[in-house]
This record gives structure tokens, sequence and C-alpha cells, in this order.
């Protein structure tokens, strides 16, 4: 059963834990001058950690988000503008990799950094694919020149029937312009009842991507793959994604054979004031 517990010694009664309840669960008890759950509104509680989060006196212990597994913020870790704006601007789409395995301990890091992404309503409801075999990945790759090749036979009239056919002359010629000879895939993915399932995992890859450098890794979304699965059923069967989970994106991963010395300008936002 969720219980939350305030230690009145520490409680400075300042309300900031009612104030953040994304459900307004919580309310000042009058007698006691201290906050509570209202009653039978528990069931209602998200598990999002605000309460706990947002107390400066750490007065709070909620009995389904340990305090102990919520450390205090460092204030020597947090990073300063330029520093942000290097940290995103250095961010690379690789389309070379090495020829090297990416080590499971590397993966799962950023699997786990990547499960602090917000979830709509808190719901956490993502689950992971990880392809580290290089025959299951190329074999991927090959079966979705499968469907491209399918695209071509039916005509210019098919969907990116044009654009495919220089993927397709690629791959016979031996080059891989579907998955660039990725080691790793990895697929975020949320069954049917994740109504915001598409959002909630291309947060938690935009996440993951971003702590890639960290561990030396580096990314690519892959979006051939992605329409490819949404049309062709094969592609999902080789995944083993079942109808249960239509939200998914892949994204390669692995080692970049080439590093990057400058950070490339973008067109200035087209932004609409209102």
């Amino acid at each position: 059963m969720i219980k939350l517990v305030i230690d009145p010694t520490r409680c400075a009664k300042e309300n900031f834990c009612i104030d953040e309840c994304p459900r307004q669960i919580i309310r000042l008890n009058n007698e006691t001058g201290l906050p509570e759950i209202k009653p039978g509104h528990m069931k209602y509680c998200i598990l999002c950690g605000h309460c706990i989060a947002v107390c400066p006196h750490s007065a709070l212990e909620h009995t389904q988000i340990p305090k102990d597994a919520c450390p205090p913020v460092d204030a020597a870790l947090a990073i300063n503008k330029a520093q942000m704006i290097q940290f995103f601007r250095v961010r690379r789409s690789a389309r070379v990799f090495k020829d090297t395995p990416v080590e499971k301990e590397k993966i799962q890091a950023l699997i786990d950094i990547a499960k602090y992404a917000p979830t709509a309503n808190n719901s956490q409801m993502l689950e992971w694919i990880v392809l580290t075999d290089k025959e299951q990945v190329t074999g991927l790759a090959a079966t979705t020149i499968e469907w491209m090749r399918s695209l071509i036979q039916i005509g210019p009239q098919a969907i990116y029937s044009p654009y495919v056919v220089p993927l397709v002359a690629a791959w016979d010629k031996g080059y891989d312009r579907v998955l660039k000879n990725a080691p790793v895939l990895i697929f975020a993915t949320a069954p049917a009842e994740a109504f915001y399932g598409m959002t909630d995992s291309t947060i938690a890859l935009s996440h993951l991507e971003l702590a890639a450098p960290s561990v030396g890794l580096s990314t690519c979304w892959a979006g051939l793959l992605h329409r490819a699965m949404v049309q062709y059923e094969p592609l999902r069967a080789y995944v083993g994604l079942s109808a249960d989970y239509p939200h998914f994106y892949p994204m390669m991963l692995g080692y970049s054979k080439h590093q990057y010395h400058r950070l490339p300008e973008r067109k200035p936002p087209t932004i609409h004031w209102r």
C-alpha cells in the first residue's frame, strides 16, 4: 500500500509538496498543520516523486519512492549555459560505424539513463528491444531491402519508390545504406494502452542519444527501418514486436569511425509570436 509519511520535526509547513503534486491529492491537515494525502486519494498517486524532490528539508517519506534511491541534487554537477549549448550542438548522427562490438554494460547504462525521460502521466510503460548480433542487424536491413524492392516493382506510384531505388542499388553493390552496418540496434517500444506511447518512446530515445557520447558511443535514428516496419509485417515479426506494441522507434548505436571537430550551424528558427 502506498503511504506518505511526514516527519514533523523536519517539516517547515511551507506547503511546497501540496503546490507541486500534479494530481492535487495532498492537502493540509488543519489539526496537525502538516501535509497529508486526502482520504481515499492515494490510489491516484502517479509515483512521480515531485513531493519528495521539492521538499528542501527531506521531511517526506514515500513508501514506493525510497529516499535512499533519491539522492540530493549536486549543485557542483550543474552545467552553465555555454556548456549546455556545446553539449547540444556537438550531437551528430553517426553514419559510419566501426566494426567493433558494443559492451552490454554500456548499453545497459544508457537505458538506465533513458528511464528518467518523462512519460505521459508518469506511466513508465516503455520497454526496450536490443539487437546486438551482427547477423540479426544485417538480416533486418536485408528484409528492409526486400520491402523496398516490392515498392520498385509496384512502380513510380508507390510511396517512396523513387527514393528507395538508389538504396537498393547500393545494397546490391555491398553497401548498407539502411542500417549503416551498425553493430547495435535499439528499439524503444510501448504497448497500445500507452496513449502517448510514440511520444514517450521518442523522448526516451532522445535522452539515450544525448547520453551516448558519455560512454564513447554514437547513434543514428533508423527512420528508413521505422517506415518499413510500419508498412511491412515481416519486419515486425523479425524483431519480435507484436501488434500489442504499436508504438516503437529504432535507433542505431555503435562506435563512430570518425570524430567531429566543429559545431555546424543550423538555419534560424521560424518563430510565430502570438
